[in-house]
């Protein structure tokens, strides 16, 4: 970042469907932000035009879409805003009034004072406000935030589909934003981006408000979408950091335990399927074969998942960028 004492602050506010509530969103933000970005996602309420017509506040510019992208797509519009009015700080609060605005300055502080490039809100780090979020909720991102941690190599973190977040522009500029996911994933497709980049996550503990706001999230959907999603994000991280852009202990690892535990496994069942055909019980010698490599490949995986662990970044990018 600059060296500025007080750096450029925007908020990114996707609007769709949330007419009742983007003002009072806009009017609690604090003086700290000096532009706000309210994205229209060619919301059928009209959210845009509503607050053109009736927000006095000078930092605010509305920005629309001609069609509706998702809340991925509103955001990247703002981010990109922010790039070309030369922002330092980029944070998203939704409009449906779930965040509260006056959190922002615990979002940016970090990146300010270079200990993050990126920061999140962690709905579970006070127990006590876990209470008034609905259990399906609560269940779905628990499971989230485990598969997550795999997919993005950000074990540190909680909540990953939190999408209260504050980001360094030289973080921006160095994302391919028109290749992140621009529906529900987005939050999640961000995390896989930024391990990447080797940029630095931090949790901001956030108690969120669950009022009437109505969710256009299709839960069905997101269930047969995400998995598949993690998955291709798991493989293409551990090719990108541990094969082609790194080769390190746990390239090692990894490999030497992937050979093992497979080739054991083949030779297992090749054995254990000529024993079932032939009636001939099979040997203990050529059990003990098959099952040294599974044990074998199965500790170098488990050494490989510490490295990875362990391996979480600490250094913040945004200042060599």
């Amino acid at each position: 970042m600059s060296n500025v004492i007080s750096p450029a602050v925007a908020v990114v506010i996707p609007s769709y469907k949330v007419k009742s509530h983007v003002l009072a969103v806009i009017g609690a933000i604090g003086k700290e932000v000096c532009r706000i970005y309210v994205v229209d996602d060619h919301c059928p309420e009209g959210s845009g035009s509503h607050v053109e017509q009736n927000c006095t506040d000078e930092r605010v510019c509305v920005l629309y879409h001609e069609v509706n992208q998702g809340v991925g797509g509103a955001v990247v519009t703002g981010y990109k805003q922010a790039i070309q009015d030369e922002m330092d700080i980029v944070v998203k609060v939704d409009g449906d009034g779930q965040m509260d605005p006056s959190s922002i300055p615990r979002f940016i502080r970090r990146i300010v004072d270079g200990q993050a490039d990126y920061t999140k809100g962690n709905r579970f780090f006070d127990i006590a406000g876990l209470a008034d979020m609905p259990p399906v909720r609560l269940f779905g991102n628990a499971c989230l935030s485990f598969v997550s941690k795999v997919s993005s190599g950000y074990w540190n973190i909680m909540d990953p589909t939190n999408g209260y977040t504050a980001i360094h522009v030289n973080i921006l500029r160095n994302l391919p934003l028109d290749k992140i996911d621009k529906r529900y994933f987005f939050e999640s497709d961000m995390l896989f981006r930024l391990g990447i980049l080797r940029a630095v996550v931090h949790d901001v503990p956030l108690v969120s408000t669950y009022g009437l706001e109505e969710s256009n999230l299709n839960v069905v959907k997101v269930a047969f979408e995400f998995p598949k999603k993690y998955i291709s994000c798991f493989f293409k991280r551990i090719f990108y950091n541990y094969f082609l852009r790194n080769f390190n202990v746990g390239s090692i690892e990894l490999l030497g335990g992937s050979l093992l535990f497979v080739s054991g496994l083949i030779y297992g069942l090749v054995k254990w399927h000529e024993a079932y055909i032939s009636g001939v019980p099979t040997a203990t010698g050529t059990i003990m074969l098959a099952m040294l490599p599974i044990l074998l490949g199965f500790q170098l995986l488990l050494a490989a998942l510490n490295y990875d662990v362990s391996s979480v970044p600490v250094s913040p990018m945004h200042e060599l960028l």
